[in-house]
């Protein structure tokens, strides 16, 4: 049989004019029927050499000679293009560098790994949601992790189906449980106070006390330089983070934005400042010395070795397979300002910059046994019980 490389034509189809390829399939009586397959939307590769390079990107060429009677998209291109349209120039819901590194890892280390050869549509829910609980038997992995997988592969067929690849997404009646059972350690004030007093370092002294203060995520902190710090207006610019070696946005629209400068904190800060050799205003506020400040200190190392065994002296129970660093100080102001402050969730939620408050109360702030106790005491006083009182 001749080589088929088909044409390339404009259509047509939900979401927008689609490039699609035609070409010819042969059936048994040995007529010649003329099919297509929609490659991409023509306002994302306006030119035909472009969507040629499309074709043989997800190997269609391949796939209309290989198999002439079977033209219905295999699961690894599905992923390709999902890649491509969810995350290039035209993505309508922008992700962060360290979202699209993680879902890359998901779709081609397990998504494709596993279902990459079979045809996308032929993929049964049931085995979908036998294989998530084999990743969860077999190969221990938590099911917050696969719950955000089965959410992966959902998009990757919506996508699909929004670009006219699929018409069926298997993974809508796949159950996983999204429950987890990580509980962060959270420290009281006092703990936080001794993990102070073991630091001998003014820098590694000042970046906790900015930690504990601000809840700044590590990422957000690492990324600050002295021009980010708004003396006058009493406030921290939180911009961008510091991940994989580079600055990068913020991780969420709503973590762009502001914390709070309290003089106090603002003094201690100065007197950073101060003795820092790194002081200009676009040098870190923390910074890397043995990198001659040309970027930040490395929050792991400084954790492993300095905040860890801080928090031991200081008496934090800490299990040596618990993870315990700088995030779980956000954790414990959020606790400390709703639970025993009595600050407004909406407050703590601005300053912890949630763009949802159920995130603030829901995982960030543990309930308190003291708080709890005292709420029950509350009702019994309202309903006339006596203290001692026993029937």
């Amino acid at each position: 049989m001749s080589y088929q490389r088909g044409s390339l034509k404009k259509l047509p189809r939900k979401g927008g004019e689609t490039w699609v390829l035609r070409y010819r399939v042969t059936k048994a009586d040995g007529r010649r029927v003329e099919h297509t397959m929609p490659v991409a939307l023509v306002r994302d590769f306006p030119k035909e050499k472009d969507a040629w390079r499309e074709v043989d990107k997800l190997g269609l060429l391949l796939r209309i000679n290989d198999d002439p009677g079977d033209v219905r998209i295999r699961f690894n291109a599905l992923a390709e293009h999902y890649l491509k349209a969810d995350f290039g120039d035209h993505a309508v819901r922008p992700k962060s560098e360290n979202t699209i590194i993680i879902t890359k890892h998901i779709v081609r280390d397990y998504l494709v790994s596993r279902w990459g050869n079979e045809i996308a549509e032929d993929i049964k829910p049931l085995d979908i949601q036998c294989w998530f609980r084999s990743l969860h038997v077999d190969s221990g992995l938590a099911w917050t992790t696969i719950s955000k997988m089965r959410g992966v592969m959902s998009r990757i067929y919506k996508v699909g189906m929004l670009h006219d690849r699929v018409s069926k997404n298997p993974v809508l009646n796949v159950e996983t449980r999204a429950k987890t059972n990580y509980r962060p350690i959270v420290i009281t004030p006092a703990q936080t106070f001794g993990i102070l007093k073991s630091l001998a370092n003014l820098l590694h002294f000042t970046l906790v006390l900015t930690c504990a203060a601000t809840a700044l995520r590590s990422s957000e902190i690492l990324a600050l330089r002295w021009a980010d710090i708004l003396w006058d207006e009493e406030k921290i610019r939180v911009s961008k983070r510091w991940s994989d070696g580079r600055e990068g946005p913020t991780k969420t629209d709503a973590s762009d934005g502001y914390v709070p400068l309290h003089p106090l904190l603002a003094r201690h800060l100065q007197n950073w400042r101060e003795r820092t050799p790194y002081a200009s205003a676009t040098d870190f506020v923390f910074p890397s010395f043995r990198r001659g400040g040309r970027v930040p200190l490395s929050a792991s190392i400084f954790v492993a070795d300095h905040l860890r065994p801080a928090a031991i002296a200081a008496g934090v129970s800490i299990q040596p397979s618990q993870r315990f660093g700088l995030h779980n100080l956000r954790h414990s102001l959020s606790t400390f300002l709703v639970n025993t402050a009595k600050v407004q969730a909406k407050t703590v939620q601005g300053i912890l910059r949630h763009s949802r408050i159920q995130t603030t109360l829901d995982l960030y702030t543990q309930g308190d046994s003291d708080e709890t106790r005292a709420a029950q005491g509350e009702f019994l006083k309202a309903l006339g019980m006596p203290s001692g009182a026993v029937q």
